[in-house]
């Protein structure tokens, strides 16, 4: 017995072949064939991910609303029935306790999306943290998740679905029927190329996978697993938590400025981030690509001039570039677009270069799937 939990498409990945690995504290696929055809089909074409190793937790009834305003560092108020939003749960430090999305259900309904090895430090935090009169419910047992990404994605989930859920605006979620059960789909996800994500009961989800999987067969979708989740997460510089984020990390210092209601204030955290905002920054993170040969790969030093001034965070070959590229927190001075750095890669150190984010860009992509049509 390994003690990994699986999740309800553990038997799907068995069948399918994949290679399975530890993640979170789960049994998930790292690959099905080749992590490098995956993350082409997510750009091409359409990739399914299982992820239902990621975590739900709903906060309703009375003071939800100003429960959950007072948990995230996005707003909340604002935020309409039927939209997702992106924020995070900070402590009173200002350091990120978990990235999360944010799904409004009802006027005090709302539901977490959030991080497989953070379900129960979550759920206790929030639970430590609203009215006794406002429920928590940590539904992550009982939900099965997956996501649908690639320019296809809209076409696959119409074949399933029918017209409707395909229209759906970015951040903007429905909740429909298949087959008599309940599935929540959003216009998200975490791999810099439109698609979908999609909610619904454990014991539902294989069928719904296997549906998605025969109705992809002329879109070319390809089933992919964590490793080309990676990659392309990286090629967007999306933040992962426990690399780029964690319970020390301001969201400022992490360039998620834009996801705190800096002027509003009023959740927990917010008056350490402004503490730390008007202090003198110690380090950001940046993106960087490889110069010389090498792959920086997460906890390396980075150097500048054989003086160390950082750390890297992630860092993979991008396949869609064909070069390795990374994200680290470095020193300000030496974090502009350009600036020359070194990886010390099994002690020598090898030339990078910092670049702008996201590396790779709509536009990229649209040349990318131009290129790839017959």
């Amino acid at each position: 017995m390994s003690g990994l939990r699986q999740t309800p498409l553990y038997a799907t990945h068995r069948r399918l072949g994949a290679r399975l690995v530890e993640f979170g504290g789960f049994d998930m696929p790292v690959q099905y064939a080749s992590i490098l055809k995956e993350h082409a089909a997510v750009r091409e074409t359409v990739g399914l991910f299982d992820v239902s190793h990621m975590g739900q937790i709903e906060i309703s009834g009375p003071g939800a609303l100003e429960a959950t305003e007072n948990l995230i560092s996005c707003r909340v108020e604002s935020l309409e029935i039927g939209r997702v939003r992106y924020g995070m749960l900070c402590n009173q430090e200002g350091g990120v306790v978990d990235d999360v999305t944010l799904y409004r259900r009802a006027e005090d309904v709302f539901m977490l999306c959030v991080n497989a090895s953070n379900i129960e430090k979550d759920h206790a935090w929030i639970r430590e943290h609203v009215p006794t009169a406002t429920r928590v419910d940590n539904q992550s047992e009982q939900t099965g998740l997956m996501a649908l990404q690639g320019p296809n994605a809209a076409a696959v989930l119409e074949s399933v679905m029918g017209s409707g859920p395909e229209r759906l605006e970015r951040f903007q979620f429905g909740e429909y029927e298949w087959c008599d059960r309940q599935v929540l789909i959003s216009s998200t996800g975490y791999t810099g190329a439109p698609g979908f994500e999609i909610y619904l009961a454990g014991d539902d989800t294989p069928g719904f996978f296997d549906a998605l999987l025969e109705a992809g067969k002329p879109h070319g979708l390809l089933p992919a697993g964590l490793g080309a989740r990676d990659t392309l997460r990286l090629e967007a510089a999306l933040p992962l938590y426990g690399h780029e984020l964690d319970d020390t990390t301001s969201p400022l210092e992490a360039g998620l400025g834009s996801f705190v209601k800096r002027k509003r204030g009023g959740f927990i955290g917010a008056e350490a981030i402004e503490a730390r905002a008007a202090e003198a920054p110690t380090r950001r993170l940046v993106g960087f690509e490889m110069v010389g040969r090498g792959i920086a790969r997460s906890g390396y030093a980075i150097l500048k001039q054989g003086d160390v001034i950082g750390e890297v965070t992630s860092g993979a070959p991008s396949p869609s570039l064909g070069k390795s590229i990374g994200l680290g927190y470095v020193s300000p001075i030496a974090g502009d677009p350009e600036s020359e750095i070194e990886i010390e890669i099994r002690g020598k150190p090898v030339a990078a270069r910092v670049v702008r984010t996201p590396f790779v860009t709509k536009v990229d992509q649209k040349a990318s799937n131009e290129t790839a049509r017959p």
